[in-house]
């Protein structure tokens, strides 16, 4: 119950942080920090839930739904920032709705994306899906990709040339196309290990 909580908290922030973004350099700062907190989050609901004894099914789709939510919210709006380029937003979301869909179909027939009743069979798919180094790993990538960006927001918010910027405007679509490759390589194990699950 807590741990749903948690995620939802996160829910409702990644909302304030994209409305207050991009308006003053001290309130950008303060919502990269908060970017930093939806993050963290992250991994702190699931062991919230471990540690008091409340993971569930539901909490574990929850999770997941929280993730995609917060993922494509930052996604959409960098893009509409102009920090990178719309189809990085198109890519993920693709993705998502393609593995979330498999991954729905094998929640009817019992089985999970992460734990004991996974719905990955090979140990290779597994550690690039549901592995905590794998996920950790993306984690890193998306939470380096979002700091980053929301850094080169506030920097356009103090109204610093636009010389100056374009160097981390540039950086910032090079970070954010491994962490968009990273998302597709992570996805085509649960095609290929999903595909029993909607081929009837």
């Amino acid at each position: 119950m807590v741990a749903n909580f948690i995620t939802l908290a996160r829910l409702v922030l990644v909302f304030v942080v994209v409305a207050l973004f991009g308006q003053r350099v001290y309130l950008d700062i303060l919502m990269i920090m908060a970017t930093a907190l939806i993050l963290a989050l992250d991994a702190f609901d699931g062991y919230v839930a471990r540690k008091l004894k409340q993971v569930s099914d539901f909490g574990a789709l929850f999770d997941i739904v929280g993730d995609r939510v917060v993922e494509n919210i930052y996604w959409i709006y960098f893009a509409v920032a102009g920090l990178i380029p719309f189809w990085f937003p198109m890519i993920v979301l693709a993705r998502g709705f393609v593995t979330d869909g498999i991954r729905s179909a094998a929640f009817a027939q019992g089985k999970t994306a992460f734990g004991r009743q996974t719905m990955m069979r090979s140990t290779w798919t597994r550690m690039l899906t549901s592995s905590r180094a794998s996920r950790s790993i993306y984690g890193g990538f998306k939470t380096i990709t979002f700091l980053y960006l929301g850094g080169v927001i506030a920097l356009k918010s103090a109204a610093l040339s636009t010389e100056f910027i374009a160097g981390f405007e540039i950086a910032g679509a090079v970070i954010a196309t491994f962490a968009v490759a990273m998302c597709v390589v992570r996805g085509i194990p649960v095609l290929l290990d999903g595909w029993e699950y909607v081929k009837d």
